[in-house]
């Protein structure tokens, strides 16, 4: 397959308008120029020269907000350099052929591609950028990944499906005080962990939803390998609960524009989920039942939502704070002082908020 013929797009941006075919012989500088100027480089040569090339091009990409910037503004800053850094890394292509064979020296097999994409019985182009995720992946899809609050126990993500590489919220979870029994949900279940953590700790009936079909499936198979019984439910929010004694939202924690399937984990565009959760759980409660709120207080801190508007949108929502439980971020990036938004990341407090029908 040349550059110049028809093949199908599977990256999750838009395709290139300009394809040109690239090899080892191809300098990182004159790469650079190519994709700045929107050009697609199918790959040709060497995969592990490829992989060097990509990582050479993000070198010369990379940039930090301007000085004396504010918290705001150096998280906008660094979006928009994120999105153009990717739109031309997105530029270094693979040709698959069908199958998912990647016919280039030293190339892995196709099951990374094959787990992520489905079935592919034609020619195909895929970012390079991509494939590696879908790589990397399909690793922890295989081997699952070890949490402290499953012991002797691994949790299997998926591509597209966020995985839970935080722990302090999973740790407020575990130490909430629980309600009454009866009917527990999960809004948002992604990988399945909360619902797992839940049903740990005794609950049943479960339902788990979400609108993401690999999240779907993702969780389906965790739920098995755990031998938990849950409804999932391919719906947003609620789905068909009522009168549950237990609602539980790990919603994304900042309000922003999503660019990418696993963005949808981060960001919440202009609070959608956070606020649609809070406007619909009290109905959806049976009597002494609880709505758990699990968010950061990082976008108060970035400036991208107001000081005390969480708590009118709960208040609005007929709902009351019967307790907040509260841990510190432990995750890398929070003692990374490298990093722009390093002081906003160290003050970082995550909350577990239980909330109960106002007036209950």
């Amino acid at each position: 397959m040349s550059a110049e013929e028809n093949a199908v797009w599977r990256g999750s941006g838009p395709p290139p308008k300009r394809l040109r075919d690239a090899d080892d012989s191809l300098s990182a500088d004159a790469a650079l120029r190519a994709v700045s100027e929107g050009v697609g480089l199918v790959w040709r040569g060497d995969y592990h020269q490829a992989r060097q090339l990509l990582q050479a091009l993000d070198r010369r990409l990379k940039k930090k907000p301007a000085p004396g910037a504010s918290a705001a503004e150096s998280f906008h800053q660094l979006r928009k350099q994120q999105a153009e850094r990717a739109r031309r890394l997105n530029l270094i292509l693979l040709p698959f052929e069908p199958g998912h064979r990647l016919e280039l020296r030293r190339a892995p097999g196709g099951a990374a591609a094959a787990a992520a994409l489905g079935e592919a019985s034609e020619p195909y182009l895929l970012p390079l950028r991509e494939f590696l995720g879908m790589v990397g992946a399909w690793e922890w899809q295989q081997r699952g990944i070890a949490l402290p609050q499953l012991p002797g126990e691994r949790l299997h993500p998926r591509w597209g499906v966020f995985a839970p590489t935080r722990h302090e919220y999973l740790d407020l979870l575990m130490q909430a005080p629980l309600p009454q029994p009866g009917l527990t949900v999960d809004v948002g279940t992604g990988t399945g962990v909360l619902t797992l953590l839940l049903a740990r700790r005794g609950r049943a009936p479960l339902l788990a939803t979400d609108t993401n079909t690999a999240a779907l499936a993702c969780a389906a198979e965790n739920f098995a390998r755990f031998g938990v019984q849950a409804e999932l439910q391919a719906a947003s929010m609620f789905g068909s609960a009522r009168d549950a004694m237990l609602i539980v939202c790990n919603p994304p924690w900042l309000p922003g524009k999503v660019s990418s399937a696993l963005d949808a984990a981060v960001y919440d565009p202009d609070s959608q989920m956070l606020r649609a959760f809070l406007a619909g759980a009290a109905e959806r409660l049976a009597p002494g039942g609880e709505a758990w709120l699990i968010m950061s207080d990082l976008a108060e801190r970035l400036g991208l939502r107001e000081p005390g508007q969480l708590e009118r949108w709960i208040l609005d929502g007929g709902l009351r704070v019967i307790e907040r439980l509260q841990a510190r971020p432990a995750h890398g990036k929070a003692f990374d002082k490298d990093d722009p938004l390093h002081a906003a990341r160290a003050a970082e407090i995550t909350r577990l908020y239980r909330l109960g029908a106002a007036g209950a």
